[in-house]
């Protein structure tokens, strides 16, 4: 066993996950998950930019989780960042912070290399399981976009596109600089049409519709599982594996885009820093399953966070690493 620590910083959140892995077997024993609502994609869509509060709530995560890597010895660390920082002018600002605090360089990576870390994250565990068909669809609804990805053992193909809780959020449901609670039915349906574009745009690359279990990843889809479930507060138990029809996603997504701020906060499984954005993260997954006909969602709390330890721990076997552990600065 290899202890890892992965981050992977989106454009709403970032997480972390120390683990020990066998790259062989596929096991994985987490020591440690923990996740901040940073809001690292604040405005990017807008400005192109990342704001300087957007940046400081980032470093200050960091710096609370280079402690609890520093806790756990772990002995190589992978710092992963995605969407808002792929797009942003002043991304060097963001890698010179993670750099200093961290002592490692934050790789901003593709969407094609997030899809292939979410889909290894997301399906290592399923193999041999005879109640799930292949192949699999596996979706991950992050902040600023989503990425599709088609496969059995190994990724077949994958398509990464712009729409994400955050940026359909930002984008249709914002006026006069707030949240509208609840949004219009004319956002709703230019919202709506926004991802459908986008779907028509993954189709040309990834067959959704061969799949036979579509397997969703990420906060908007485990914070629908937890409404689903009338849980009474978070439960990544309860959540991991757990299977939504579409009709009671439909049920869900219809009352989140009616309901307002005091409602949806209500909620005892919510995340504060997703009571702005579930509504569209939950339109983002009604509309893929009602492309897709896909009668059911299974929902993966592992995702790419799992997928980049496993690749963390696969480099290290063939390195041949000893216990050096990161010493985060």
């Amino acid at each position: 066993m290899t202890r890892v620590a992965a981050v992977d910083c989106g454009t709403n959140s970032i997480r972390l996950l120390v683990a020990d892995v066998h790259p062989e077997t596929g096991e994985l024993v987490e020591l440690d998950r923990r996740m901040t609502i940073v809001r690292l994609g604040q405005g990017v869509d807008r400005t192109g930019r990342l704001a300087p509060e957007a940046l400081e709530r980032t470093f200050a995560a960091c710096r609370e989780y280079a402690a609890v890597i520093k806790e756990h010895g772990a002995e190589r660390l992978r710092f992963v960042a995605t969407s808002a920082s792929r797009d942003a002018e002043n991304r060097d600002d963001f890698v010179r912070g993670v750099l200093d605090i961290l002592g490692v360089e934050p790789e901003v990576i593709t969407g094609d290399q997030e899809a292939e870390f979410s889909f290894t994250g997301a399906t290592r565990e399923l193999t041999g399981r005879d109640d799930l068909a292949r192949p699999y669809l596996v979706v991950d609804i992050g902040g600023g976009s989503t990425e599709f990805v088609v496969g059995e053992e190994h990724v077949q193909a994958a398509r990464s596109v712009d729409v994400g809780c955050v940026r359909m959020t930002e984008r249709h449901l914002v006026h006069g600089g707030k949240v509208s609670d609840p949004p219009t039915e004319e956002q709703i349906t230019a919202m709506r049409a926004d991802i459908e574009a986008a779907l028509d745009l993954a189709e040309q690359t990834v067959p959704l519709r061969d799949a036979h279990t579509l397997v969703g990843l990420a906060g908007s889809v485990t914070t629908v599982s937890a409404i689903a479930q009338e849980l009474p507060e978070y439960d990544s138990a309860r959540i991991h594996h757990s299977r939504i029809s579409r009709d009671r996603v439909r049920e869900i997504t219809e009352w989140l885009l009616r309901s307002t701020h005091a409602e949806r906060a209500a909620i005892p499984s919510m995340h504060p820093g997703r009571v702005d954005v579930i509504g569209a993260g939950a339109l983002v997954l009604l509309a893929i399953m009602e492309r897709i006909g896909a009668e059911e969602v299974v929902v993966s709390e592992h995702d790419i966070l799992d997928g980049i330890a496993f690749k963390v721990a696969e480099e290290a076997e063939a390195a041949g690493s000893g216990r050096a552990a990161v010493d985060p600065r």
